[in-house]
């Protein structure tokens, strides 16, 4: 048989004192309460008490960083895969309050159900969901682990949820740490089934997600 539920977790806090939105840009890694958070993470799942088999995270250093309690607790090294990293977007390496005051940039904001600033939703799901099939097939039993970023987990839970991927980013349920957990059914469709924010505690900055 396949796996038996598969979690997806976001990356911990990101050291980021510009706070600008970094999306793909290398050397933004966690912090150290970012760290914590990432602990809390693998800790939940670990209390879980579900047999975890498989270990999948992007290629970004703050989503592997977010993926080192896992293997410490588990003892499963992590897979790179690509199909889970961030979405592209045209503001990376900008504040986001600076540039939207500037009215040059507002025709990047004309389709937001695309959305027209960065990789298409729709795009972003599809990697998603074949990263998640793939993975849940790949193991014979147990739960798969895949450590990913607020977006592609935003949207991959709208899409099986069959809600619109249009969505303001202001009111997205992805906190930092934060793990979403899904099973297949019988008909191999996807079904939400438990969501947690094991690190809700933290005094966390989240800024600089796409």
């Amino acid at each position: 048989m396949p796996a038996e539920r598969l979690h997806l977790v976001r990356h911990g806090e990101v050291h980021n004192p510009s706070r600008v939105l970094y999306g793909r840009l290398p050397n933004f890694r966690l912090s150290a309460e970012g760290r914590r958070m990432a602990a809390e993470a693998a800790d939940y799942v670990q209390g879980l008490e579900r047999p975890v088999t498989a270990l999948v995270c992007s290629p970004l250093q703050r989503t592997q960083e977010s993926a080192e309690p896992f293997t410490t607790r588990l003892g499963i090294e992590p897979v790179i895969d690509a199909r889970v990293i961030e979405p592209t977007n045209v503001f990376e390496g900008r504040r986001m309050s600076r540039a939207l005051r500037n009215p040059l940039n507002w025709w990047r904001l004309r389709r937001p159900s695309v959305p027209s600033w960065g990789e298409p939703y729709a795009k972003v799901v599809h990697r998603m969901r074949a990263a998640m099939d793939q993975a849940w097939d790949a193991v014979p039993s147990g739960d798969v682990v895949i450590v990913s970023h607020q977006l592609p987990i935003w949207v991959t839970h709208l899409q099986i949820a069959g809600e619109p991927l249009r969505h303001d980013p202001r009111r997205r349920r992805c906190a930092l740490s934060s793990v979403t957990s899904f099973q297949r059914d019988a008909d191999g469709g996807w079904r939400e089934v438990d969501y947690a924010e094991p690190a809700a505690g933290a005094a966390a900055v989240d800024v600089g997600a796409v």
